[in-house]
């Protein structure tokens, strides 16, 4: 069998065509009705002249028509770029410009902000999934006239297959670029590192557009679980879910754990059928843990990155409060290493970037050599990120990625906001960082120094910012300093230097 993604399906459909693969909104979707819906969308693809190796965005919520795309473009060797609808009509521009996709494929509800990208970008065949305005196909329409059968199989092992855009540190995103290998050693990574278990129901309601969330999907394929899928999270509907489908793991952040514990009702909810999950993007606080070890519910910490496809890392439930802070252990088929400035391995305790190695490590970052050679090196991933190791070997995430803003599972760079504040003529300079949230773990906040004369309240700077950046990414705070702000003797901001300072009300 050849290692396509795409393929995947179609070998559990043929091993168990009437197991059902997906459950969403009620609706039952067994593997074999889920295949050829895929081989649908493929065959329909293929129509419209889409060729191995072109790029197709896609601008879907969590949907069944997302999960037919992705796996049936795997199966005729096309590459998918998710697009985070999050991000404003400037953001996407970019990406789709960058990745050069050829087609679009997005949801109804995105109609105005695809209505803002057209003449702009690369994309000259668009795909609506519900009304499809004059000049669009309708997904529905392409795919009721298309084959259910199988197409002929292009693209496998170390094809590309994703192109998931991470935000950069210099403000501009990169396309991590994962191939059909990838994705298969990661499904194999996590799921041997974990209690993944066939007829398991798992429930996916972070975004698929994050490899956390669509690597999920593809373990469930692999090892024959069944996806429950969530268009969005609500902490409500997320433990009714959680009961009506007696799930038995799920995927999370800090976040939603703390707003699920917030639900009056919470104790009336029959979470009896969940084991386990696994909860990530942020150090998960031990009061969170105890709360849900008390309900019968695990909580394991993960580690990973979209450059390595997902898991790297993973605290076992046994140990979770003994090695509190802790990220765990190496997944099975992952090699990890703490390594100082001189590239040596760091002695137990002592401080270093963190690097990684495995077979689930991206192939590039997409046509940017010059990255990609900064960041994969004799096949490990240098990760930006610090931490250290312990005597037995367990990680600890000092900071992740130095300057990175967490905010409800969401990255954010600071340089990608402070590029859009700049631009305001009241600031002198300004410095974006993240201030601790009890909701979200992060919020936005930017210190600035104004120009002589000016003022600049909060709501202004809201104002610049809407349509410019998505609405997670703008500031929730304002700090204005009438010093200049603190940077070393090169000039680079000094980003610890000033989150002290606002934690200490200076």
């Amino acid at each position: 069998m050849q290692t396509n993604i795409g393929l995947f399906l179609a070998k559990r459909a043929r091993l168990e065509p009437h197991k059902v693969g997906v459950i969403f909104e009620g609706r039952e979707i067994t593997y074999q009705e889920w295949n050829e819906r895929a081989n649908r969308a493929a065959n329909a693809f293929v129509g419209l002249g889409i060729q191995p190796g072109d790029r197709v965005g896609v601008l879907l919520m969590n949907t069944p028509e997302f999960l037919e795309c992705f796996f049936g473009l795997a199966k005729i060797g096309a590459m998918v770029v998710p697009l985070n609808w999050r991000l404003a009509p400037p953001e996407l521009a970019f990406i789709a410009n960058d990745a050069g996709i050829r087609a679009l494929v997005y949801g109804a509800e995105y109609a105005s902000a695809v209505a803002a990208l057209r003449g702009s970008i690369s994309a000259a065949t668009y795909v609506a999934v519900g009304d499809a305005p004059a000049g669009d196909y309708s997904y529905a329409a392409l795919t009721a006239d298309a084959s259910a059968q199988e197409p002929p199989t292009v693209g496998a092992a170390d094809d590309p297959l994703v192109i998931m855009f991470t935000a950069g540190t210099t403000g501009t995103p990169k396309g991590a670029t994962l191939t059909h290998n990838n994705l298969f050693y990661d499904s194999c990574t996590v799921a041997m590192s974990t209690d993944w278990r066939w007829n398991d129901r798992v429930l996916v309601a972070l975004p698929l557009f994050h490899i956390g969330a669509l690597i999920y999907v593809v373990i469930n394929i692999h090892i024959g679980a069944t996806t429950v899928l969530m268009k969005a999270f609500d902490p409500m509907g997320f433990l009714k879910t959680l009961q009506d489908h007696k799930v038995n793991s799920f995927l999370a952040v800090p976040a939603m754990l703390n707003f699920m514990l917030q639900v009056p009702t919470l104790k009336d909810f029959d979470l009896s059928a969940v084991r386990w999950a696994l909860c990530g993007t942020a150090p998960v606080p031990v009061p969170l843990i105890q709360a849900w070890a008390q309900r019968g519910i695990a909580i394991q910490q993960v580690y990973g990155l979209t450059e390595c496809s997902g898991g790297a890392a993973v605290l076992s439930s046994e140990r979770a409060l003994e090695k509190v802070g802790s990220t765990g252990l190496p997944m099975f088929h992952t090699d990890i290493r703490v390594v100082n400035l001189d590239g040596n391995d760091t002695q137990p305790e002592e401080i270093g970037e963190i690097i990684i190695r495995g077979p689930h490590v991206m192939r590039e970052y997409w046509q940017n050599p010059q990255a990609t050679a900064a960041t994969v090196r004799e096949g490990w991933l240098y990760t930006g990120d610090l931490g250290k190791l312990d005597a037995e070997g367990y990680l600890y995430i000092v900071e992740r990625k130095r300057d990175l803003i967490i905010s409800g599972g969401e990255n954010i760079y600071p340089a990608e906001v402070e590029n859009v504040l700049v631009a305001m003529p009241q600031i002198a300079e300004v410095a974006v960082i993240g201030i601790p949230d009890a909701d979200w773990g992060e919020a936005v906040c930017a210190v600035a120094r104004l120009k002589e004369g000016q003022t600049l309240t909060l709501e202004e700077v809201v104002a610049h910012c809407i349509g410019k950046l998505g609405k997670y990414k703008i500031p929730k705070q304002l700090i204005l300093s009438a010093q200049p702000l603190p940077r070393n003797p090169t000039g680079k901001m000094l980003k610890r230097a000033l989150r002290e300072k606002v934690a200490s009300g200076g």
